[in-house]
């Protein structure tokens, strides 16, 4: 039964009861929620603009091998091209079409095998479609033949296609790499191409390039020779590719050293670095060399290239958003490009945190080299799979590699949480999503395609078990070699592997947006326990008030007191309500429903079970990963005013004996979003008296300094108390942050790489000028691209109008690398309530630099999520979305819309609850809780 919050304990007052409520209450319920949703549609922010349409190539010419020769200008940044492709006509035509971009044929021709050359008559470019049709004087019959292509183009400075990127030589000379980043759709920028992912061809790639520079591609080097024209160039030839699709091409031209080692499957692995910075890539190279063996005994499919090459590059924009960091690589199949910041690490001066991006961003590219690359997603459409997977898997590599980590409790705090945030939007999008024009790539690529993907394979993963996953991974992928594969291929090999129902269950996860909520209540009958279930769609807007509600199957695990770290059953639930019983169960143990928080769905306990839980989290017999997913829960269902965010603040401070980072870190986390809303109300500084005290038990517990056996996680579960409690402006943190700064700056004793960002927050934080001054000097300094970022990301913690205004300026400046400025100012946007407003009007008066540097890649999305997002004032959805009207985005049209609802969703919250918060904390003052 449901029934009013005013029941005595304090479970039955944080959630309603058993199954789903009748309609009359229901519609009681949910009047704010359908308030909220008129609200939304009032702005236009509940669907989204029609797509324009959009053709794909003709399939009447198609290419066999691409003979590819490039001569990159470094100086003055242009490249020429000459082409001879081996194509095939199907069908009888006289004209050629291909993609291309930003690119001057000069002169083009075909040659039937054993025929004459025919010469091009005309060159007419698509610009907004990105094609070329090349028309012919006379009809080109069926058959094979040559065609050839010069053509010349720039090295741009947009970070995609063939460009420039900037770096500064050991002796401070500024020069410039040439580099490529293709995926998705700009492979077109270098050479015309047919730039689809379903038209495979070979490649053989040449160079020509001055010969004191590193030439790499796709393939090793099987010629260097003197380039007949200049004696200073040389042109280096690869050998030919397997077949591939084009977004998986790459070429770098620059100066770089590198470590190598062999795999022990004779795998040549090479880390290429800055120059003088070879040491820095030696832990890459540790788990690439460990990656490769793992996936090939776990695919059972051997690595399909001579070589891997991983390489850093300066000025990189492969940002595929990732929870908070981006994924900062691109699979390019035998030459992965990554930024700085994701492959190297400086034993003495990179932090723990940075090492473990960089295995799992390392761990993620190489398994795209099978999933991906070796089988190729048909369309954009099943994009989601292709990084959906390689976000799961990279998981399971490092924690093979690195079983300290405890990566998979930090997979739910990471990704599973952050892509349910996401998905319980009204402006979601199912994880299969049916692309059509090229922009509409970028919308995708977002915590839907990787972490709901990643979330939902985990799911899957675990309901068919590790022998017949890995199985059905193996028929998948010795089926589809070197061809293309769309979702369901994947589902039919793991179905067969498993006899069990795959695709009719994961359809209902991948093409349908949302994820259930699933209301629990139980009953002992004897000595068994009887639980009824029932699933409703979870939005985050309030209870779901549509006629036809989504069903999901939901493999659903149920574990017991008795042996919390297993399951005492394993179900299908394949319809809106059913009863289990579970054999002998006594009445004075729990139940919990989603062991591992493995099942992609939020759970709603009845009073009883809630009650029986709490204790769990006090004396820790909850496993961490149960902890953090009730935590997680209780407070998603307070965002989306279904129970009380004061309820869900007492159950935090049960949190006080927890020893697990993870846990702490999705605790803090949604701390964070709690006092970026309180910041629009005058009793800010009491939600940072309740972090403080939250935090202080274990802030003081750990200490500042290591202690003999601590590893990884004490290291990370350090840095982020030490960095809240400093933040909240806890005193003693606060005077010890200053003195260790001080110390820091003046060389006496340097801050370990672990304690920076949380002193260098601190610090800005509670500073002044000369503080930021100091910071802004230790980052001209910084020689480690990763101690400039960790800088730039704690700039805008600064409070002063002024210097937050010099921190904006700053973000645009030569200063900071142009991938960079977004986290500057998104750090501003997050530090604090001006800040935010700041940031907001800094990106109206500067938005045509922004857009010309980021239109049509995924920064401009995560710029913009990161600087409106933590709005809570209904008019600011307006005047977001009326901005983004006159000022369009094509690329983050979805972004701009689940922005606007977030604003909405944070007003209403706000409204909601905001005087019982202030209630509760000044009770709280007046008489503090007794641990």
């Amino acid at each position: 039964m449901w029934l009013a919050a005013a029941a005595p304990s304090l479970a039955r007052r944080l959630l309603f009861l058993g199954p789903p409520p009748p309609p009359l209450l229901l519609r009681l319920l949910s009047r704010s929620s359908r308030r909220r949703r008129r609200r939304l549609h009032s702005l236009g922010l509940a669907a989204m603009p029609e797509k324009r349409p959009f053709e794909r190539l003709p399939a009447d010419v198609s290419p066999i091998n691409y003979s590819l020769c490039l001569k990159p200008d470094l100086l003055d940044f242009t490249f020429e091209g000459k082409l001879e492709a081996a194509a095939q006509v199907r069908q009888a035509t006289n004209q050629i079409v291909m993609n291309c971009a930003d690119i001057d044929i000069i002169t083009a021709s075909y040659a039937p095998e054993g025929d004459e050359e025919i010469h091009a008559t005309g060159f007419n470019y698509q610009n907004e479609d990105e094609k070329v049709t090349l028309s012919f004087p006379s009809t080109l019959q069926t058959g094979t033949g040559t065609l050839k292509i010069d053509f010349v183009g720039e090295l741009n400075d947009k970070m995609k296609g063939f460009y420039r990127s900037k770096y500064t030589t050991p002796s401070g000379e500024v020069r410039y790499a040439a580099v490529t980043q293709f995926e998705a759709t700009d492979a077109r920028r270098a050479f015309p191409c047919w730039d689809e992912p379903a038209i495979k061809a070979t490649f053989d790639i040449s160079l020509v390039v001055p010969k004191d520079r590193v030439a790499l591609s796709n393939m090793n080097v099987i010629d260097r020779k003197p380039y007949p024209d200049d004696e200073n160039v040389v042109e280096v030839k690869f050998a030919r590719t397997p077949v591939m699709s084009t977004y998986l091409v790459a070429f770098v031209v620059g100066e770089y050293d590198f470590v190598e080692t062999r795999s022990k499957d004779g795998v040549c692995v090479r880390v290429y670095t800055p120059v003088g910075k070879a040491e820095q890539g030696k832990f890459a190279l540790e788990v690439a060399a460990k990656t490769l063996p793992f996936y090939k005994d776990y695919f059972n499919v051997p690595y399909p290239l001579p070589k891997i090459d991983l390489i850093a590059i300066a000025d990189f924009a492969a940002g595929k958003c990732l929870c908070l960091f981006y994924e900062g690589a691109m699979e390019n199949w035998g030459l992965v490009t990554y930024r700085e910041t994701a492959l190297l690490i400086d034993p003495k001066n990179s932090c723990s945190s940075s090492r473990q991006w960089v295995a799992l961003v390392v761990g993620h590219e190489l398994a795209h080299q099978w999933f991906g690359n070796l089988v190729t997603m048909e369309w954009w459409t099943h994009l989601w799979l292709n990084e959906g997977f390689a976000s799961w898997i990279e998981y399971l590599c490092v924690d093979h590699c690195f079983p300290e980590y405890d990566i998979w409790t930090q997979f739910v705090s990471a990704d599973y949480t952050r892509a349910q945030e996401l998905d319980a939007l009204d402006n979601s999008h199912p994880i299969e999503v049916s692309v059509g024009h090229p922009a509409e790539v970028d919308e995708i690529f977002d915590a839907i395609s990787y972490s709901k993907g990643a979330s939902v394979i985990r799911m899957l993963h675990d309901y068919i078990g590790d022998k017949d996953f890995k199985k059905g991974m193996n028929m998948y992928l010795t089926k589809f070699q070197q061809k293309n594969a769309a979702t369901e291929d994947l589902w039919e090999s793991l179905e067969n592997a498993s006899g069990k129902p795959i695709a009719a269950v994961m359809n209902t996860w991948t093409k349908q947006m949302g994820f259930p909520l699933i209301y629990v209540e139980a009953e002992q009958v004897e000595d068994d326990r009887l639980l009824r279930l029932s699933q409703r769609k979870f939005c985050a807007s309030g209870p779901y008030v549509g006629e036809d509600c989504p069903q999901w199957m939901v493999p659903i695990t149920i574990s017991t007191s008795e042996d919390p770290n297993h399951a005492k059953l394993k179900i299908l639930m394949d319809k809106p309500e059913m009863n289990v019983v579970l054999k002998n169960v006594k009445p004075d143990q729990w139940v919990k429903l989603n062991l591992g928080t493995v099942g992609f769905y939020r759970t709603q306990y009845s009073s009883a079970m809630l009650e029986s839980l709490l204790p769990g989290i006090r004396d820790l017999s909850l496993p961490p990963v149960d902890r953090l997913g009730l935590q997680n829960d209780l407070f998603s269902l307070a965002r989306a005013g279904i129970i009380s965010t004061v309820e869900v603040l007492k159950v935090m401070e049960a949190f006080v004996n927890e020893p697990n980072y993870t846990v702490w870190s999705d605790l803090s986390c949604n701390l964070g979003i709690l006092s970026t809303l309180l910041s629009h109300t005058d009793f800010y500084e009491e939600i940072q008296e309740f972090v403080k005290d939250v935090f202080s038990p274990i802030g003081e517990r750990l200490g500042w300094d290591p202690k003999p056996g601590e590893g990884h996680l004490d290291a990370l579960l350090r840095g982020l108390v030490l960095g809240k409690l400093g933040k909240a402006g806890h005193k003693a943190t606060l005077e010890e942050a200053r003195r260790r700064f001080k110390d820091h700056v003046e060389g006496k004793q340097i801050l370990s790489a672990d304690l920076r960002s949380p002193v260098y927050l601190t610090v800005l934080k509670h500073g002044d000028g000369t503080t930021l001054d100091i910071m802004l000097k230790l980052h001209k300094q910084a020689d480690m691209q990763e101690e400039k970022n960790r800088i730039e990301r704690v700039l805008g913690a600064t409070l002063s109008p002024e210097l937050i205004q010099k921190v904006l300026t700053f973000a645009l400046s030569e200063e900071v690398r142009p991938q960079d400025t977004v986290s500057v100012i998104g750090g501003v946007a997050g530090g604090s309530k001006h800040g935010r407003k700041a940031a907001w009007k800094f990106i109206k008066d500067n938005w045509e630099e922004l857009y010309n540097r980021y239109q049509g890649g995924f920064l401009i999305s995560r710029l913009i999520k990161l600087s409106v997002e933590g709005f809570a004032v209904d008019k600011m959805a307006g005047e977001v979305k009326a901005f983004f009207e006159s000022h369009p985005a094509p690329s983050a049209e979805r972004t701009i819309q689940q922005c606007c609802e977030n604003i909405l969703l944070n007003a209403a919250w706000l409204k909601r609850d905001a005087e019982s918060i202030h209630q509760y904390l000044l009770q709280r003052k007046a008489s503090p809780p007794t641990a």
